[in-house]
């Protein structure tokens, strides 16, 4: 009797466990979904609201990358919350990490640029071509293999995303280039990051990549933000901004790059692809509610369905392949496995 009422104690307690880190786990999904989608919201708030009064992209994404900086040295280098990997060396960071750092920079700085112009729904769905983008440059790069499956899944993606854009009733041609330069963006800094994975055997946690990729990024967008936004901030005296809710914004943006990590530790990259999925359509339906320039029609939620068809189907052939790729890396005794952990930064 004492060793069945030990035995039923035990199962409870591991029944509580797992279901504490169920609860664990799920909150942590829908933090992200939560943080992703309301910065996209906060983002476009801040630079089209005129009660903000802060149009300035450049400057958001530059307040952003200066904010991401000092708090990754505050936890890396003060009070040592987060370890920094070694294996960081001036050749990588030069021919590595800055060129990160630049495509990231561009990345933030057009896709911002084109809430101005676009809806926060039709930019979603404008980058559900970004894996078109990664494939192309990945095989010019050498990184991807050219091959039917792939072939049918790009183009399922890129003519569900013509769809959608067919079906925008308010599209502005400046937006979309700017959005679309914001995808390329996106899609070399992901080259590039599987080229400091691959070819030169770092990988970083999203703490570690934002305390060595900030900086750089800060200082790309401080040279154009000089010539481009600081006589309009001058000449608006934008300088007296809303401190408070800036800082909340770029707090925000650095919660957000901390909650992928927080994810990834505790599930996969699968869950955050999924979430990220998720995501997606969070922000287009939400965004029709929230936003009076927000307009959508059955052709193109249609087309987005589509495109987010397409995007499943390469995410699943992408982690497919990590997985054979992983299986057949497995060291035998007596080997050792040179990178310490596998993350993925959102942008």
């Amino acid at each position: 009797m004492e060793k069945s009422s030990q035995l039923l104690v035990s199962m409870a307690d591991r029944s509580k466990g797992f279901m504490r880190d169920e609860f664990v786990t799920y909150a942590y999904i829908l933090l992200y979904i939560a943080l992703s989608s309301g910065q996209i919201f906060f983002n476009k708030w801040v630079l089209s609201s005129k009660e903000i009064n802060f149009p300035y992209p450049l400057g958001l994404t530059l307040l952003h990358m200066i904010f991401s900086s000092v708090l990754c040295f505050l936890l890396t280098k003060v009070l040592k919350v987060v370890k920094v990997e070694e294996g960081m060396t001036l050749e990588i960071y030069v021919t590595s990490v800055i060129p990160i750092g630049a495509m990231f920079a561009m990345t933030l700085w057009l896709g911002n640029t084109a809430y101005l112009y676009i809806s926060v729904a039709f930019a979603q769905m404008l980058k559900a071509i970004m894996p078109v983008a990664v494939f192309i440059l990945g095989v010019a790069a050498g990184l991807e293999m050219m091959s039917c499956r792939m072939l049918l899944i790009m183009s399922i993606i890129s003519f569900g995303v013509l769809v959608a854009s067919y079906g925008e009733l308010n599209i502005n041609w400046i937006g979309v280039v700017y959005q679309m330069g914001g995808v390329v963006g996106e899609a070399l800094r992901l080259i590039f990051m599987e080229i400091l994975v691959k070819r030169k055997g770092i990988k970083l946690n999203p703490i570690s990549l934002m305390y060595y990729v900030s900086p750089c990024s800060a200082i790309c967008l401080f040279v154009p933000w000089i010539f481009l936004e600081k006589a309009k901030m001058d000449g608006n005296g934008t300088w007296n901004f809303h401190f408070l809710v800036l800082t909340l914004n770029s707090l925000c943006t650095f919660a957000l790059n901390l909650s992928v990590f927080l994810v990834i530790s505790h599930t996969s990259a699968l869950t955050i692809r999924v979430a990220g999925v998720v995501k997606d359509w969070v922000v287009v339906l939400v965004s029709a509610l929230l936003f009076a320039d927000t307009k959508l029609t059955v052709i193109n939620l249609f087309g987005y369905a589509i495109a987010i068809a397409g995007v499943a189907a390469y995410n699943n052939h992408k982690l497919k392949k990590e997985a054979t790729r992983v299986t057949s890396e497995t060291p035998v005794d007596g080997e050792s496995i040179p990178l310490v952990s596998q993350a993925k930064t959102e942008t």
